[in-house]
């Protein structure tokens, strides 16, 4: 399963992906979680050490690495370089083993991608040649499960890429920003050719909150809500992951998962 989760910022998409990636540890399956947000908050929520945190070097800023691969310096505009460098050992080398629960332990490898200096500008510079080669690796030619928490957008996705997505998932909240980042989101998605595009409802306080969010967004595929919940707050306050605010949220994301699974299979659960 490979899975892209985006959004507005603030609506939870990472918490979401680090529930999602800790839940498919716990059956068992080795997940590869991508931080391909540049604000990285992908290591906090998965319950990473502060000071192991500090250790994580993103993949854009390994400047002789992206040098050795592509043949070019990073940041140089121009000139040549390998479009198809080797990043297949990059997961095994250069991840972070996320060391967690008994149940899941060491299932998890986090890569944090970074942010080339001159993507924002659209540059084909060597490092966004590299970060764009490495998501294609991950998405289409890995076997576990690689969840992506992206930024709110599809800015790292390319066609080819796309194509491998089994599930691009957007994560809303109450409110019309959220909704209508959601709306172009969708887009976007189907310009590169995505057609699986679901939406999570996140921080729903009641059933009016639910049905607002149904309705305004009722030509997308719908997987599930968690609730508004003070103990996600708590735990983000005392720097612990989500996975350990209560056992409630887990069963609202195991039933996410669930409906996923059963519109992959044309057996979908309302």
């Amino acid at each position: 399963m490979k899975i892209a989760i985006t959004g507005k910022g603030g609506v939870g998409k990472t918490t979401i992906s680090a529930l999602l990636s800790y839940v498919y540890a716990s059956e068992g399956k080795k997940v590869i979680a991508l931080d391909a947000d540049p604000d990285a908050n992908l290591a906090v929520a998965l319950g990473i050490p502060k000071e192991d945190r500090e250790k994580i070097i993103p993949i854009a800023e390994m400047s002789e690495l992206i040098e050795k691969r592509t043949g070019a310096k990073p940041g140089s505009i121009g000139g040549i370089f390998k479009l198809n460098p080797k990043v297949d050992d990059i997961p095994e080398g250069f991840g972070y083993k996320v060391v967690g629960d008994p149940m899941w332990r060491d299932s998890i490898t986090l890569l944090v991608m970074g942010k080339s200096k001159a993507a924002s500008s659209g540059c084909y510079c060597p490092e966004n040649a590299f970060l764009r080669r490495l998501l294609k690796h991950l998405i289409v030619e890995r076997d576990e499960v690689v969840i992506v928490d992206m930024v709110a957008g599809i800015e790292h996705l390319t066609r080819g890429t796309a194509e491998g997505v089994d599930a691009f998932i957007v994560v809303v909240e109450p409110g019309q920003r959220s909704l209508h980042t959601a709306e172009t989101i969708k887009g976007l998605a189907e310009d590169l050719g995505i057609k699986k595009i679901y939406v999570v409802a996140n921080k729903i306080r009641n059933e009016d909150d639910l049905m607002f969010i149904k309705n305004a967004l009722s030509d997308f595929n719908f997987l599930g809500a968690i609730r508004f919940n003070n103990d996600i707050m708590e735990t983000d306050i005392k720097g612990l992951p989500p996975y350990k605010a209560s056992k409630h949220v887990i069963k609202e994301v195991i039933k996410i998962k669930k409906s996923l699974e059963s519109y992959m299979s044309g057996e979908v659960i309302q």
